[in-house]
């Protein structure tokens, strides 16, 4: 038999699906011995994907306070341990150096950059006198850490180079003070250049690219849509053929690219990060899951301001967009898992005082309402919640010019800063950030300026952790991680 080069793309396609088919085939087996779980957990850079993940563990292991999550509160929980993962070629979550320097050193862990994996098996009771006589039950919880970035990244694999140029350099046009030095790059180059003198430009142009990317992510810009993902994340890649390509200014140029021309070669870059980075995450990783957390740090979205508020509700649509959602059944989970449950979550929530969690679930849920709606109407449960990992402050009251302000207790991070206070990391203090509005809409608006000028949220150091009487270490505190497990998990564990 001979294969044209027509034919050939859909053989290929036809094989990888019968892989995947395959290897759906191979998990349910293993799911008909001890049921699991695949979670993704990801969220952009700084949302605290790596503390939900150590706090969530910690807290199925040591017992923590879970008043929310029956399992746990019900005492139905028999014990929940680690053991080693499933997939071989992925790195473990380090969980025990990520807990230590949380506990001991009272230093948040360093960002995720690669997609890492940790499997909890949780051994429980179910609340069915039926099944409790039928014996102890059993899940693995298999987590896989991943950058919220990648996500981004889903949507270029229907994007031609010309699409994806046209939408990079709009983007870019829109913030002329970051993007200034790129743009100057690329109005010195011309796509018609030929190949072999073009390396040099296509460096100089991605490195510039790169450095625009960086920018966009600084805490007082913090700009969400920022693909290709990988770029500010390149691993194992870095310097590669298909990591050294930028958008080009294709706007006077036809349809195609000469052959052997810069566009050409930008092109067939191009093409390459969706072949070799884009669409192994996609198979690898990506489909296999069953349910997903998005993590969303809104508050540092509200402290950059109003430009960063509405290009993070564009990232997010872009992120649920690329879920593939809706109820999945035992026959076709062999074909193809499907996300059915979907928590996005605004973290942080202990740098408000509670009388505005509310209100920050409240922006969330603005920002996500179109996705949501899509996801839902496709089958998928889909939540919205304000939560904290990990609780770094406590809250108070203080007396300022006789009038008694609500106030959060903690020890900021040293260089953390409010008005002409600079903190050192070490003392304690009172702080009032604000209230964010009761209407989400006045973060969205052409006038939030004044709304925000009021608000400011400083990041706080890990807690100090309680002891009991007899001088046991408590589990690490949170607000409504019990909550989170209880969507995620508790029809696993009913």
């Amino acid at each position: 038999m001979v294969l044209r080069r027509s034919n050939l793309s859909t053989f290929n396609s036809f094989l990888s699906d019968t892989r995947s088919a395959l290897e759906g085939l191979a998990d349910s087996a293993g799911d008909m011995v001890t049921p699991s779980v695949r979670l993704g957990v990801t969220g952009l850079s700084r949302a605290g994907k790596t503390v939900f993940i150590s706090a969530l563990v910690h807290n199925l292991i040591k017992g923590g306070r879970l008043p929310l999550f029956p399992a746990a509160a019900d005492g139905r929980i028999g014990r929940a341990y680690l053991q080693p993962q499933p997939d071989d070629a992925v790195p473990r979550f380090d969980y025990e150096t990520h807990v230590r320097t949380l506990i001991e050193k009272r230093l948040w862990p360093d960002s995720t950059y690669q997609v890492s994996e940790l499997r909890l098996t949780i051994e429980y009771e179910s609340a069915s006198y039926l099944q409790r006589k039928l014996g102890r039950g059993k899940l693995h919880l298999d987590i896989v850490d991943y950058p919220g970035e990648w996500l981004l990244d889903l949507p270029l694999l229907n994007q031609s180079y010309r699409e994806f140029s046209a939408a990079a350099l709009e983007r870019a046009r829109k913030h002329p003070k970051l993007a200034g030095p790129f743009l100057d790059v690329l109005a010195t180059i011309d796509p018609e250049n030929a190949e072999e003198t073009a390396e040099q430009q296509a460096s100089s142009l991605s490195e510039a690219f790169k450095v625009y990317l960086a920018n966009c992510r600084e805490e007082e810009n913090a700009l969400s849509m920022l693909p290709p993902g990988r770029f500010l994340m390149p691993g194992d890649m870095a310097g590669s053929p298909a990591l050294t390509f930028a958008p080009l200014d294709l706007s006077g140029n036809g349809s195609k690219p000469r052959p052997g021309t810069l566009h050409a070669m930008m092109e067939r870059r191009y093409d390459a990060y969706k072949k070799h980075v884009i669409k192994p995450f996609f198979q690898n990783h990506f489909a296999k899951l069953d349910r997903q957390i998005v993590l969303v740090d809104t508050l540092q979205a509200i402290n950059a301001g109003s430009d960063a508020v509405e290009d993070l509700n564009k990232a997010l649509s872009q992120i649920l967009g690329a879920f593939k959602p809706g109820k999945a059944s035992w026959l076709f989970s062999i074909l193809s898992r499907r996300i059915d449950k979907i928590l996005f979550a605004a973290t942080k929530a202990d740098h408000l005082h509670s009388d505005d969690h509310d209100r920050l679930q409240g922006l969330l849920r603005k920002l996500v309402e179109d996705a949501i709606t899509r996801a839902e109407f496709a089958g998928a449960d889909v939540d919205v919640l304000a939560l904290a990992s990990v609780r770094a402050t406590r809250q108070a009251s203080v007396n300022h010019d006789g009038e008694t302000i609500p106030a959060l207790l903690g020890t900021p991070l040293p260089g953390e800063f409010i008005e002409e206070t600079r903190f050192d990391g070490e003392e304690e203090a009172a702080v009032f950030p604000g209230d964010l509005p009761d209407n989400p809409e006045d973060l969205l608006t052409e006038g939030a300026a004044e709304t925000e000028a009021g608000l400011r949220f400083i990041r706080f150091r890990p807690p100090k952790l309680e002891k009991t009487a007899e001088g046991i270490t408590l589990s690490l505190p949170h607000i409504r991680l019990d909550r989170a497990l209880e969507f995620l998990l508790g029809d696993k564990l009913a």
